[in-house]
């Protein structure tokens, strides 16, 4: 079962970039901007929450 599971996580992507891709292609609606900020996943995750009004305080 690890084995298994290990692959999946190698082979697909990040949840991470998952939501980065999201929020960029509702923003921008651009498969350039998505791939840009898929890219950097998490960090561009963090800098919308920061950014945007209550944050990651909801």
């Amino acid at each position: 079962m690890s084995q298994v599971h290990h692959d999946a996580a190698r082979v697909g992507i990040g949840l991470g970039s998952a939501i980065a891709v999201a929020i960029s292609w509702s923003l921008h609606q651009s498969i350039v901007w998505a791939a840009i900020q898929g890219f950097f996943g998490w960090f561009y995750v963090l800098y919308y929450a920061l950014t945007r009004p209550g944050g990651l305080s909801g």
